[in-house]
């Protein structure tokens, strides 16, 4: 980018040098034609500096934002997944389930409490010596909704697989996919839920667009997607910097 400036400021100068050349050195008949169309070119190349250089400065600007709404809605499909497999011990493959799910699950509340009973294996083997244990009790206080522990009275979770407002081609959505690995001859469950940064930015620079999928540093979004979770590794991080928000 810098060597595009340096090159429309080199010819903006080169023709303003020609304007004044023509000025002093060119048949007066000739001068009006000629210097209203190398200002014009100077308008344009003028023009063009600008741009190149407001053009990054304004993508930065809409990327921030965008990505902001999109994390949101990714914070919301973690959220609903991890409660899915806290109640049934696996992640939703799909939307349908996970929103049906949060519209009908409900969490179970419980208690913990230690208690000492009677041990009466080792009570035998001592000969009617009476020989306690210590044992924990769990006891079932309640049930609550998913629904109201996530999202209150909050409708959002039921669009949660649809890109924000204004953001990507009309009816974009997120992908998200969901199943096991092994680990260390254990199945694990896993999930992923992502969005190209192509969809995100589908109405920006090309080339802006093209540098932002090769970004590689610690403050941005590495890689050409917005995502969270691993379909790869056990894992339900986003791969967002945490200026935009809780990754974990």
């Amino acid at each position: 980018m810098l060597t595009i400036i340096l090159i429309a400021v080199a010819s903006i100068l080169l023709t303003i040098g020609l304007v004044w050349l023509i000025d002093k050195f060119l048949p007066t008949s000739l001068k009006p034609v000629i210097i209203i169309a190398l200002w014009a070119l100077i308008a344009f190349l003028g023009y063009q500096t600008y741009m190149s250089v407001y053009t990054p400065i304004q993508f930065n600007q809409v990327k921030k934002k965008r990505y902001a709404k999109v994390i949101e809605k990714l914070i919301d499909i973690r959220d609903a997944q991890l409660a899915h497999r806290q109640v049934t011990g696996k992640f939703a493959a799909d939307f349908d389930h996970l929103i049906k799910f949060i519209d009908t699950a409900k969490y179970t509340i419980t208690q913990r409490r230690d208690s000492t009973v009677i041990d009466e294996e080792m009570t035998k083997r001592y000969g009617g010596v009476e020989t306690t244990k210590d044992i924990i009790i769990i006891d079932t206080l309640g049930f609550v909704p998913v629904k109201d522990s996530l999202f209150k009275t909050s409708p959002r979770y039921k669009t949660m697989m649809n890109l924000p407002a204004g953001i990507g081609p009309e009816g974009a959505k997120f992908k998200m996919e969901a199943g096991t690995i092994d680990q260390n001859d254990v199945k694990i469950p896993v999930f992923e839920a992502s969005v190209k940064k192509n969809v995100i930015f589908f109405d920006q620079d090309t080339d802006l667009v093209i540098q932002e999928n090769q970004v590689i540093a610690v403050d941005d979004v590495n890689g050409d997607a917005l995502m969270v979770g691993s379909m790869s590794e056990v894992k339900t991080n986003g791969n967002w910097p945490k200026t935009y928000g809780d990754d974990e």
